[in-house]
């Protein structure tokens, strides 16, 4: 039994290793460019009036299939979100060999662990909406009311929404930092540094205010004892344009959006794949 697991492991290794796997990886790292430039879009219609449309992954992914070739288009989103995907369990479980520090490798093994969620749950949704099921909707409201229905429901609700919260500040800080360019082969060209490093604090920034947002709707529905508040990126863009100059702070998230979508496509060149 330890010789099949030891050799499963081996081969999982030189899979995560080999070529075509590290080609899907920079692949979807530059889709998730795409889907921030797309939500970019969304919130700049929300900011000038148009509240029709989903500002959010969801929203992106719909937008993007009734282009022409969407569907192919979000079919190789799909391909590229679960290679990624599979990368970050990867490193999650034997990355960042070259890090020296044992307290930071665990925590950058954690946030992988992380991202390799996210982007499970990135590859679903685009999934879903490749193949005519749109991206769904309700989930986030309809786990929350059924936590906030348990006994101590209202803390563990205001707990995940602090979490979330704490996590979006953790972003603007380290990215203000820079500390992006810890996992990255950055290029020698003084202009493209430049570009890159530019891009990645107002893009980690901007997504860190998104984050934070999120973090606090969640916990205003555990106070409010309302699971239809506690919802994801849309109604959080949607909030912040409905509050005095919120179009024009909305305009300025769209913008850091669109920075980090630019900053993808960076890292999809030179992370550390």
């Amino acid at each position: 039994m330890t010789s099949a697991a030891e050799s499963a492991n081996r081969s999982a290794k030189q899979a995560a290793d080999s070529q075509p796997f590290k080609v899907g990886v920079r692949v979807g790292i530059g889709a998730y460019g795409v889907t921030h430039l797309l939500i970019a879009l969304l919130a700049l219609q929300v900011a000038f009036g148009n509240s029709g449309e989903r500002a959010d992954q969801t929203g992106a992914f719909q937008d993007l299939a009734q282009q022409p070739f969407g569907q192919v288009l979000l079919w190789v989103l799909v391909i590229g979100f679960v290679a990624v995907a599979l990368w970050r369990l990867s490193q999650a479980l034997w990355g960042f060999g070259y890090e020296s520090d044992s307290k930071k490798k665990l925590r950058k093994r954690a946030t992988s662990a992380g991202n390799a969620v996210v982007f499970v749950v990135l590859a679903v949704l685009a999934g879903r909406t490749a193949a005519g099921g749109g991206g769904g909707g309700g989930g986030k409201q309809g786990a929350t009311a059924g936590v906030l229905g348990l006994p101590g429901g209202q803390f563990i609700v205001g707990a995940v929404g602090l979490g979330i919260l704490v996590a979006g500040i953790v972003k603007i800080v380290q990215g203000y930092q820079k500390k992006f360019l810890e996992d990255m082969s950055t290029p020698t060209d003084r202009h493209a540094r430049q570009t890159l490093e530019r891009t990645g604090q107002v893009g980690s920034v901007a997504k860190g205010i998104t984050i934070g947002l999120i973090g606090v709707l969640v916990v205003i529905a555990a106070v409010r004892f309302r699971p239809d508040e506690a919802s994801g990126l849309d109604v959080a863009l949607k909030t912040l344009a409905a509050q005095p100059f919120g179009p024009y702070l909305l305009i300025i998230v769209a913008i850091g959006l669109a920075a980090y979508g630019v900053f993808s496509f960076f890292d999809a060149r030179y992370h550390r794949v």
